[in-house]
């Protein structure tokens, strides 16, 4: 049975996640705390030590968060962009090339559900190590699997629903995706530079792909209290480009 999780949220908005596997939890910053209390406190108020907090279940947005970084992820405001517009949904099947700290593949492993599955690939076996551990710790193990290896070169995978990069040279492996993905299947890439846009967007265009955009996502939270409300001070600015396109048969 995959371990139950809890976030303790604290009246500053500092976040604690809880994996109730065991007994007895030690949590960094916390203390040491009874699971079975917590499993019995969801949704309440619960103190510690002086302390209190609200214990929570965890969304998505929190399990990413609280994933251990071996390398940069895709943060939670391209991650939902890449799921949307790759149409990605449960019992769909997808491969992600560059799994890195394995945030967007947790992202990815919730959105095909129990019933889909996803493949990553990573060149370095101490990133899949890392990714590997994260999906584990959310419970999504089952939904995904692991490959060292090469994407931008064959691979075995085909009928692929969506086919999703982070790597540095994407345009290398758009061949690649073009026999993985089945007719009408999406690509997605996402490069922190225009460079890699014109390369990527080039390699598209001289395959069968269509409907090919490229779009940056600008966050701005708004701040709301008695005194007024405004734009924060410290909006979430350019992270990275987001190149789409669907994979067809012949062009128009």
């Amino acid at each position: 049975m995959h371990p139950e999780r809890v976030v303790l949220l604290e009246l500053s908005g500092a976040k604690h996640v809880v994996i109730l596997d065991r007994d007895i939890a030690n949590v960094p910053g916390v203390g040491v705390v009874r699971t079975d209390i917590l499993r019995a406190a969801v949704g309440r108020r619960w103190s510690v030590g002086g302390r209190a907090f609200l214990v929570l279940t965890p969304s998505i947005r929190d399990t990413v968060g609280a994933v251990r970084r071996q390398a940069q992820i895709i943060g939670p405001k391209d991650a939902p962009s890449l799921v949307w517009n790759c149409d990605v949904k449960a019992g769909d099947f997808v491969v992600e090339v560059g799994a890195g700290s394995g945030a967007l593949t947790l992202v990815l492993a919730q959105a095909v559900g129990p019933d889909g599955h996803v493949v990553t690939y990573d060149l370095r076996p101490d990133f899949l190590e890392v990714a590997r551990a994260n999906v584990s710790d959310a419970g999504l193990a089952g939904r995904v699997e692991f490959k060292l290896g090469d994407a931008r070169m064959a691979i075995p995978e085909t009928g692929v629903d969506a086919f999703v990069l982070d790597i540095p040279d994407p345009w290398e492996a758009v061949g690649t995706a073009a026999n993985a993905l089945r007719p009408c299947g999406h690509f997605a890439s996402n490069s922190p530079n225009v460079e890699q846009v014109n390369r990527t967007v080039a390699a598209l265009r001289a395959g069968t792909f269509v409907e090919i955009r490229t779009v940056e996502i600008i966050e701005r939270e708004i701040e709301a209290s008695e005194s007024g409300t405004h734009p924060s001070f410290a909006p979430l600015g350019h992270t990275g480009y987001l190149t789409f396109a669907r994979h067809v048969l012949e062009k128009l």
